[in-house]
């Protein structure tokens, strides 16, 4: 789940992280009072769940509140990579003398959090990674025992030559690593983090993703979830108990499991096929868990064909067989589809689709190739 800027900076400013005054406007006549309170030239920054906003426009400078609200008129209802700016953050401007890039990911290679920092800050950190990845310096922090601060100065000490500044940026790192690790974060980043003419230290721009999984602990961050930034067919998904990523292709798929939805679409990409989503049903799937997943599919008109490889334990394969005969009545889907069900009751399944002379396959790669051939008829 991706924060805005400004939660993500609010987020930050608890944590006692150096941010500039700044407020959310969502029309331009609050850009103006925002920027009249603050009394300062300020920025009016777009605020969309994705990269990009100054090149596209989305980022400008206003000397007075005249100005802010001029801009921010601009800047609202236009379309940065396809998505409709309802907000912006105004926010005061700050003189910058350098920009550094801050960080926190987890790896799953070393299985630990891993803090990433770069001299080269408000640029787009994965450009610097492939081309000049000597340029990034990474600390890896134990998760039991946590930062200590002595790595974070040594850290942030490859950044700046001097000790002040060093000193100021450790103990910011410090904070967000508590801020990455207290809310279960994917992801907390500063880019850039900015020394000022005075050498003061701020966080111009914050990005916080959080780990969908963590929210459970977290319930007043589930309430900063923008509906209107998020895929609305993942969002119908979750509402349905089903897990849901849409992609490119045009071979829909509805598997129980996890890895098993990654095997098929590996599968499915061996035999020449692109997988148009991953659909998890999960481990006890009622029929009406088959209907909504096959609507969600169904709704793109790049899907050729639709492939179901169940491996019944939790699972009911009979379930799941009454769910498609329910779904090809309601939904009378256009595209073909081929079933393998294996596990328990798989007998009753097959008989169930017999009666809707629905073709069914005995193994995953003869599954996946049925779907294959059937969408390219």
């Amino acid at each position: 789940m991706k924060l805005h800027e400004y939660q993500a900076k609010e987020i930050f400013a608890k944590y006692g992280i150096p941010v500039p005054l700044g407020e959310m406007a969502a029309t331009p006549q609050q850009a103006s009072e925002i920027a009249n309170k603050i009394g300062k030239p300020v920025m009016i920054k777009a605020q969309v769940h994705v990269g990009g906003r100054g090149k596209a426009g989305g980022i400008k400078k206003a000397s007075n509140a005249w100005e802010a609200n001029k801009i921010a008129s601009q800047i609202l209802g236009m379309e940065i990579k396809g998505l409709k700016v309802k907000k912006v953050l105004v926010t005061e401007q700050k003189q910058i003398k350098s920009e550094a890039y801050f960080g926190i990911i987890v790896d799953r290679k070393s299985k630990k959090p891993v803090i990433m920092a770069s001299a080269f800050g408000g640029v787009d950190i994965e450009d610097i990674a492939k081309k000049t990845p000597d340029l990034i310096y990474k600390l890896e922090v134990d998760p039991i025992m946590g930062i200590f601060l002595f790595k974070a100065r040594d850290l942030a000490s490859k950044i700046y030559n001097d000790p002040a500044i060093a000193g100021k940026t450790a103990n910011i790192l410090m904070k967000l690593y508590r801020v990455f690790w207290e809310n279960d974060c994917s992801l907390a980043e500063i880019n850039p983090l900015v020394v000022t003419n005075e050498n003061e230290v701020w966080a111009l721009d914050a990005k916080i993703v959080l780990d969908d999984n963590g929210l459970i602990r977290h319930p007043e961050l589930e309430n900063l979830r923008d509906l209107d930034e998020e895929e609305k067919d993942e969002m119908e998904a979750k509402a349905n108990g089903l897990s849901f990523v849409k992609m490119d292709g045009d071979i829909g798929c509805v598997v129980n499991g996890a890895g098993l939805a990654m095997a098929t679409m590996d599968l499915v990409k061996h035999f020449g096929g692109n997988p148009a989503n991953f659909l998890d049903v999960g481990g006890s799937s009622s029929p009406d868990k088959v209907v909504a997943a096959l609507k969600i599919i169904l709704k793109e008109p790049k899907v050729k064909a639709i492939l179901f490889n169940i491996f019944g334990g939790i699972t009911r394969c009979d379930d799941i067989a009454n769910g498609i005969v329910t779904a090809t009545q309601e939904l009378k889907p256009r595209v073909p589809i081929v079933v393998r069900l294996v596990g328990t009751n798989e007998e009753k399944a097959r008989k169930i689709l017999e009666g809707i002379k629905m073709p069914t396959a005995n193994s995953m790669e003869e599954v996946v190739k049925k779907a294959i051939e059937l969408s390219r008829k």
